[in-house]
């Protein structure tokens, strides 16, 4: 893809920062994927929510709503279902827990300081 038509990424850091409630793939093993279009020319992923190609914004009552179903309407990792209680839960069960910071398993580095 060349500059111009380079879609921007919503990714920061393992995240999704635009989403109030957007969860973070840090540290689940999930790769959080860039956005992409798919085969009807719609950008899927970007947050805006508005590309010229969208059936969205050519609706009438001719428009067949299944036209918009299928996996190439659903992003893989900024999508809004991952704000749900459940699929939190299931990037939280993905995370390895961490160690409390400056603590060494075999070494006590307070001893004697008090």
């Amino acid at each position: 893809m060349d500059k111009e038509n380079k879609i921007e990424s919503p990714i920061f850091e393992e995240t999704q920062p635009h989403q109030i409630h957007a969860p973070s793939f840090k540290g689940t093993g999930i790769k959080m994927q860039p956005p992409f279009v798919n085969k009807y020319g719609v950008v899927i992923g970007d947050s805006k929510y508005n590309s010229a190609n969208s059936p969205l914004n050519q609706w009438s009552d001719e428009t067949d709503p299944s036209v918009m179903a299928g996996d190439e309407w659903v992003h893989p990792t900024n999508d809004i279902g991952w704000n749900t209680a459940e699929n939190r839960e299931l990037l939280e069960a993905k995370k390895r827990p961490q160690a409390a910071p400056f603590m060494h398993p075999d070494k006590d580095v307070s001893y004697g300081q008090d």
